[in-house]
């Protein structure tokens, strides 16, 4: 019995490894984007009824489609924030595992393409899907809440890929007869569903037709007749070369803007290119040595390379990865494993790691593009004619190699105050790892270790928001802050490059600690002086949304200086420039919650007079969710709302004098 089955007893090892590895971090918290990320689920209360869950799955924005699939498994662990994080990491080493599954079927099915030997290919599929399974590097991708989106996909795509082979098997083996209907369901399904999570679904063609091309497709497999030979062409032309080479056509549109000075970012897309050559490197060099402690998701002082020779190591990473990427496609006959997995690597990273804007080096990224790098190792230890105990004990060796490795880096991710002060001493470049550090600090009372750590941070990078404000509020918590303290900030948004959201919330936020005098030495002036600051940089107020971004912290502080009339005005101006109805609603909650109830009640009337000029979000979800809360009249109920808790309190003489 054992010995017959002993693929799925050892598949149910592998899941008793894995969640013994991982049984640590279980108790770990909430970090970085979960917060911004994870509020939607109760951005218009609980998600109890079905009004509330269509503006919920609706809301996303971070792609196109606004990823509802990954938003919709979020609701498995909470329906209203805040909320508990040991659910979510409790589904989350669920997920993992079942993709640990889904990738040991993958494998198996990739032997049978290459006609291996039974006990071989399920040894080899076995070992290779656990040592992905167990790796630490996965770590960061497993118990960070919000990365579920990029584990979503990655089951989607696994699942896409799985249908994909079995109707690719049984074309070949019915000589054209059958598979074709199965084929295109585990394409088309595959990738719409991986969409639905996050963008780089896109992949699964591309990621298909790398097997379609290494294994697959192999030509010493059983001929097909002709006419059957025609379709599996055009099968494989249509879906994965064509929406493939769509791929590349949207990347390529991109290489004439190399140069180009990006407003978002401190770096061209050039300069980005160059980079991400030094990140691959990483990547591999981290999963091919596993260790306990890595940079983890606080990565944003990577140096950038602003040539081939600066760094040096540029030139270096670049020739090795084409060296690379020329051995896989020249190995694709003689060791189809090998180029399988290389091509994989590179195609799962094809988005996140070339010319797509965005932030340059996170280990997340490569959950999906790993998932065949070890396969090809297992396949070469069990291929080798030595004992069968040999392959057992170095099989186990490696195996617990990584499962004790993974095990002591889910132990410091169990520990949220112990991992920030880890990431600050590896990333001593990462403004957001100084600060995370600092606010493990504040929380536990350190206000004064807190201040102290930031401040010379701050002076070496003057222009870091981040620094500046996690400073700001830790000295405002020990002794108060000082002139110079003021005047430094003043400074720092004159010349900050980014941070534009985090700057205006946290100046906001500054209004209501300056009124209460909660911080020595800040008052409202201070902010104003602050503001103006803020203003007078491009790059974080640029004239086309400075009325929206600057003029409801102005009608704040009108609000805080009591002066009421002032307020509306600075309000309606934003209102004119942005005419979206959570802002007036903010806006109008303000003036109330300061007692303002006319004044609130004219904003309103301001708002409405405003009609047809409402601000209408482009296509994609964010269009969908305005249908969504147009269908069901969310704002004119929420509006008159507001209008009758104005009017009773305008009634009962609750109107500020």
């Amino acid at each position: 019995m054992i010995r017959k089955h002993w693929p799925w007893f050892g598949l149910i090892g592998l899941l008793v490894l894995g969640f013994a590895a991982y049984a640590p971090g279980l108790s770990g918290g909430f970090l970085f984007d979960d917060f911004v990320n994870l509020d939607a689920l109760g951005a218009t209360g609980p998600v109890d009824d079905w009004p509330t869950f269509w503006r919920y799955i609706t809301s996303g924005a971070a792609d196109p489609s606004g990823r509802p699939l990954a938003l919709l498994s979020f609701l498995v662990d909470a329906r209203d924030w805040p909320a508990d994080p040991a659910s979510f990491l409790r589904t989350n080493l669920l997920l993992h595992l079942l993709n640990g599954c889904l990738l040991f079927g993958l494998l198996r099915q990739l032997g049978r393409a290459l006609q291996t030997e039974p006990r071989q290919r399920d040894a080899a599929a076995l070992l290779g899907a656990g040592l992905w399974l167990l790796h630490p590097l996965l770590v960061s991708t497993t118990l960070y809440i919000v990365q579920r989106e990029a584990m979503l996909p990655t089951t989607f795509s696994l699942l896409g890929l799985l249908i994909y082979g079995i109707g690719r098997l049984r074309f070949q083996d019915s000589l054209g007869e059958h598979g074709t209907g199965t084929m295109v369901m585990g394409i088309v399904g595959g990738t719409g569903l991986a969409l639905l999570c996050k963008g780089n679904g896109i992949l699964v063609p591309l990621l298909a037709w790398v097997l379609e091309s290494t294994i697959l497709g192999r030509s010493d497999q059983v001929a097909l007749p002709a006419q059957s030979a025609r379709r599996l062409r055009m099968l494989v032309s249509f879906l994965l070369v064509a929406p493939s080479c769509l791929i590349f056509a949207y990347l390529a549109l991109k290489l004439p803007m190399l140069n180009l000075p990006l407003g978002t970012r401190p770096w061209t897309i050039g300069q980005r290119l160059l980079t991400e050559s030094r990140v691959l490197v990483d990547y591999l060099q981290l999963l091919f040595v596993p260790r306990s402690v890595s940079s983890g998701l606080y990565n944003d002082g990577y140096a950038v390379s602003t040539s081939l020779w600066h760094p040096a190591s540029t030139a270096l990473a670049m020739t090795f990865l084409i060296g690379l990427l020329g051995c896989a496609f020249k190995l694709r006959r003689t060791c189809p494993r090998v180029s399988a997995a290389l091509l994989f690597f590179f195609a799962g990273h094809l988005l996140e790691s070339t010319v797509v804007p965005l932030e340059l080096y996170f280990e997340h990224r490569n959950y999906l593009p790993a998932l065949l790098l070890f396969w090809p190792l297992a396949d070469a230890l069990f291929a080798r004619r030595v004992p069968r105990l040999v392959q057992v004990a170095a099989a186990l060796a490696l195996l617990g190699l990584v499962t004790v490795t993974t095990y002591q880096r889910s132990v410091l991710w169990g520990q949220p105050e112990k991992l920030a002060a880890l990431w600050a001493r590896q990333n001593p470049e990462s403004a957001r790892a100084q600060a995370t550090a600092a606010m493990a600090l504040t929380n536990r009372g350190g206000f004064q270790q807190a201040a102290e750590h930031l401040l010379p941070l701050w002076l070496r990078r003057p222009g870091d928001v981040q620094l500046a404000f996690n400073y700001i509020d830790a000295a405002c918590r020990w002794h108060g802050i000082s002139d110079a303290d003021k005047t430094r900030l003043a400074g720092t948004l004159r010349t900050s490059r980014d941070g534009d959201l985090l700057i205006h919330q946290w100046l906001g936020r500054t209004i209501e600690v300056a009124a209460s005098g909660s911080c020595p030495g800040l008052d409202l002036p201070d902010v104003e002086r602050w503001i103006a600051a803020g203003a007078l940089n491009p790059r974080i107020s640029p004239p086309s949304t400075r009325d929206q971004t600057i003029e409801p912290l102005l009608g704040q502080m009108a609000v805080q200086q009591g002066n009421p009339s002032l307020a509306v005005e600075h309000f309606n101006r934003a209102l004119a420039a942005f005419a979206a109805p959570d802002l007036a609603a903010r806006n109008v909650a303000y003036l109330a919650r300061a007692g303002y109830y006319l004044e609130a009640q004219a904003h309103l009337d301001f708002y409405e007079r405003l009609g047809r000029k409402q601000f209408r979000p482009g296509a994609g979800m964010p269009w969908l969710h305005q249908k969504v809360l147009e269908k069901q009249g969310y704002w004119p109920n929420e509006i008159k709302i507001l209008r009758a808790k104005l009017a009773e309190s305008i009634a009962a003489g609750g109107e500020k004098q």
